[in-house]
């Protein structure tokens, strides 16, 4: 149902209105998954998927058919991997070895897993693993060998992972401890994804030799959850804020979440976002060794969204109240820019960049480094993709004579002409939508006020108490009066009719 919060946010921002509109409109995937050819083990498979992913769901269901599978396998499998991993009601005794030999668990046929608590989300995935282990069986050699090899490891850093939390022992102290954390959960499927995009021809094989660039791709997305989760996390006692960062700001890390250290807590916000945004040039040249669309769309939509939720996270204090997220109509408008073209992506890149530099605060002790990190996102878009100059833009527009020649006035500036024309453009647009809203609005309400007179809604009581000036619910023996009171007059209504048929039949 929709809620009336939201019909007031897209009234005032029909911008957003229009993006999900166009998403849900003109967006053509560029390969679709075809249900008719897939048997009830793999449909299975894609509807767990569904079920546990919030955001990759969508983009793996349109990969080239060549991906499409092992890519939702090996998301599945992961998935597996990480619901035992978070439940803490498995004691450490029986976690630690399933993590350890989860690899080797996807040989074993009919395999299920029935030890998770009562209110784990994902454990339906694992009480009917053994589909996922029935397709995985299906796919080419090469992909089953590098899914098999980063579950080891993946595997492998869990099991040290849960064996810290469950000893007391799991502390991130320092900015390498961090990023080793992050290379467990994200880092490592990066490079899983990599070895299946140059397997499947689709990436250049030259991102195999930049293990830096991978692996930036994954501490780009993970870093910026953990910073968009900082509440969350701290109400389950879980800290993954290394404490080299945030104990330069607050002594104790519960303090962060609390309203007295607000402003301490948001220079070390902006500390964290730094270490997240250093990662963006590498993501950047990353996407560039990406060969198909459907692939790139895939690494270049949540990419998107990660700069878009650090713009939002950056010196807001939201974050250290509940979780925060970027709009529905703000992801159709990224996902819409981020499956195009790389220039187009890194327009979405330069553009939050420039966000963030100007909420940026010269009080603050990373003012400098942010707006060096922000410089070297533009500069580095700036290497592969030059500004044009405007002269010699409206030179072409012009049948290639100088705009001003010696001794004459400038030329009328064809560029401005064309934003001119495009800002009208995107005005009447936005009040077409604006119109839209408010038409909806107002037959929607329409259909609601009949359907309540139609079923006996008194609107005459309704107006008449407004008269007086009362616009509160009345009262139990308020609302007796009023009922007697109408009933009252219903009765001399209906008495006068029949005395007045009578009077007329004599």
């Amino acid at each position: 149902m929709v809620k009336v919060s939201d019909v007031v946010y897209y009234a005032t921002h029909p911008n957003e209105l229009k993006a999900i509109a166009q998403w849900k409109t003109w967006h053509n995937p560029v390969h679709e998954r075809d249900e008719s050819k897939e048997c009830e083990s793999l449909k299975k498979c894609f509807h767990y998927l569904n079920m546990t992913s919030r955001s990759f769901a969508s983009v793996i269901q349109e990969l080239n058919p060549e991906l499409l599978v092992p890519v939702a396998l090996f998301y599945l499998i992961l998935r597996g991997l990480d619901t035992i991993e978070d439940d803490m009601t498995i004691p450490i005794e029986k976690k630690e070895p399933v993590l350890q030999d989860f690899h080797k668990i996807l040989d074993i046929d009919g395999w299920t897993y029935h030890e998770n608590g009562p209110n784990e989300k994902d454990a339906p995935l694992l009480k009917e693993f053994n589909v996922v282990i029935e397709e995985y069986k299906k796919v080419k050699p090469e992909y089953r060998e590098i899914i098999t090899d980063i579950t080891q490891r993946m595997g492998a850093g869990m099991a040290e992972n849960a064996r810290a939390v469950a000893t007391n022992q799991l502390s991130i102290n320092t900015i390498p401890e961090y990023e080793k954390y992050c290379h467990h959960v994200a880092g490592i499927v990066g490079e899983g994804l990599t070895r299946l995009f140059v397997e499947a021809g689709l990436a250049n094989p030259a991102l195999l030799r930049r293990s830096d660039l991978h692996e930036s791709m994954g501490q780009f997305l993970q870093q910026t959850n953990i910073i968009r989760d900082i509440r969350e996390d701290t109400d389950d006692k879980r800290r993954f804020w290394p404490k080299a960062v945030w104990s330069k700001y607050v002594s104790n890390y519960e303090d962060l979440c609390k309203p007295e250290h607000r402003g301490a807590a948001l220079r070390c916000s902006s500390e964290m976002i730094l270490l997240a945004l250093e990662k963006a040039p590498d993501c950047m040249f990353y996407m560039a060794g990406l060969k198909d669309q459907s692939v790139f769309n895939f690494c270049a939509i949540p990419q998107a969204m990660a700069i878009a939720t650090q713009e939002l996270c950056f010196r807001n204090g939201d974050i250290f109240e509940r979780n925060i997220k970027i709009t529905k109509g703000q992801a159709c408008q990224l996902m819409l820019d981020s499956s195009q073209n790389l220039q187009i992506l890194y327009d979405v890149f330069k553009r939050y960049a420039r966000k963030i530099h100007k909420k940026n605060d010269p009080r603050d002790p990373n003012f400098l480094k942010v707006s060096v990190a922000c410089g070297k996102i533009e500069q580095f878009i700036e290497t592969l993709f030059p500004t044009q100059d405007p002269k010699s833009v409206v030179r072409a527009a012009n049948g290639g004579v100088d705009p001003t020649p010696e001794g004459s006035a400038p030329a009328a500036p064809v560029v401005k002409r064309n934003r001119a024309g495009n800002e009208e453009a995107t005005f009447k647009e936005l009040m077409f939508m604006s119109l839209a809203v408010l038409v909806g609005i107002a037959a929607a309400s329409s259909i609601m006020i009949f359907i309540a007179w139609y079923l006996g809604a008194r609107f005459d009581l309704a107006w008449q108490r407004g008269l007086e000036g009362k616009f509160s619910k009345p009262g139990k023996e308020e609302l007796a009066s009023m009922i007697a009171e109408s009933a009252r007059k219903a009765s001399a209504t209906v008495t006068k009719r029949v005395v007045e048929t009578m009077q007329r039949e004599l």
